[in-house]
């Protein structure tokens, strides 16, 4: 009999621990799980992931040449170049770009972030660099500097943010059109170096062809097209996407069959991620002290240094092709785009939601 109650006390003790105590916890637990899983596999971060994919994929499973008589990757790649840029001008609305012109000031500051601090702030380096074996790493950093902005990283962020979103989308709208003519022109002062006039008239011709020629063509039929854009919009974001990891493949497929990697020390790579890292945070700093002193509103200094500290995964794979890079340097170039490109959406995506919140506090 005492036994039997001794047994019937434990029971109702451990249903009572783990009512009390185990089950709230394991919720908890449930919750923030759930939570992580959430963040981790979103739409932006999947794309990260698929670009890893991507170069797993190159090492196991890479592109020879000889597999270009079942599907041509290279030309599909420059017809999808141009795809991409003629959607682009399809997409942008100039009577909305014109409407926001009045914020002078704040697109001026943003532009000179992207335009001329991202390169001044290399530049300042490349006195001890220029004669040195690390030169090609400091090229591939200036190319990431040479780079627009992103356009829809940076509205969505500056949204989440509470920011200024009709500046955010004429910045982002902008860069772009300007990275046409500002990219080519940075990279020229030393690529033009290494590269005969033939291959100069060649860039140019690129640049017109897969470029210029696409988005003229595209904004003229955006009044015609504009409801099909709008439409469709999810599903030419996907197209735009697959065009960068086909060329994140198709860059790593040839690194791995010349076996690039081998005569790339790993210092490298630790050496681009933290020039990368270092370039995110100066820029972004300055940007909000310049900001904040010409008294921008709290909405126009999130915008200020959202739109002006992120660089263009999308252009950089396009020019990396566009400008004539030497395939042996394509991986080389390609890499501080990705690993900036992956630091800015975690980051930001953080940054964003904690502005957020403490935008919310202020307001009530």
């Amino acid at each position: 009999m005492l036994l039997l109650k001794l047994i019937t006390l434990i029971y109702t003790c451990r249903r009572f621990f783990l009512r009390q105590f185990f089950v709230p916890y394991l919720c908890i637990i449930k919750f923030y799980t759930m939570k992580l899983i959430k963040t981790l596999f979103s739409k932006q971060n999947i794309f990260l992931f698929l670009l890893i994919g991507m170069v797993f994929m190159a090492k196991l499973i890479p592109f020879h040449e000889s597999y270009n008589q079942y599907f041509n990757l290279s030309g599909f790649i420059d017809w999808g170049i141009a795809g991409i840029f003629l959607l682009y001008g399809l997409k942008l609305n100039l009577k909305e770009v014109v409407k926001d012109v009045s914020n002078w000031k704040l697109h001026l500051l943003i532009q000179s972030g992207t335009f001329l601090l991202f390169p001044l702030l290399v530049l300042i380096f490349y006195p001890f660099i220029k004669d040195s074996e690390y030169y090609n790493i400091w090229l591939s950093v200036f190319f990431l500097a040479s780079l627009p902005s992103t356009v829809s990283s940076s509205v969505v962020m500056v949204s989440i943010a509470k920011g200024n979103v009709t500046s955010a989308i004429f910045n982002a709208s902008i860069s772009g059109l300007i990275g046409i003519i500002m990219t080519p022109l940075l990279m020229s002062f030393f690529l033009v170096s290494s590269a005969s006039s033939g291959n100069q008239t060649e860039i140019i011709e690129q640049l017109l062809i897969k470029v210029l020629l696409p988005i003229i063509l595209g904004v003229l039929l955006n009044p015609l097209l504009k409801k099909w854009v709008t439409k469709y919009s999810n599903i030419i974001a996907e197209f735009d996407r697959l065009i960068i990891l086909l060329i994140v493949y198709e860059s790593f497929s040839s690194a791995f069959i010349e076996n690039i990697f081998a005569s790339v020390p790993s210092l490298v790579f630790v050496i681009l991620a933290f020039s990368v890292v270092f370039l995110f945070f100066s820029v972004y700093y300055i940007l909000k002290f310049f900001a904040e002193r010409l008294d921008f509103k709290t909405k126009d200094v999130i915008t200020t240094t959202f739109c002006g500290s992120k660089k263009s995964l999308v252009h950089g794979s396009l020019f990396l092709l566009v400008l004539g890079i030497p395939d042996e340097q394509k991986v080389l170039f390609l890499l501080p785009v990705m690993v900036y490109h992956s630091f800015q959406l975690f980051y930001v995506s953080w940054l964003a939601n904690r502005i957020a919140k403490r935008m919310e506090l202020v307001e009530t």
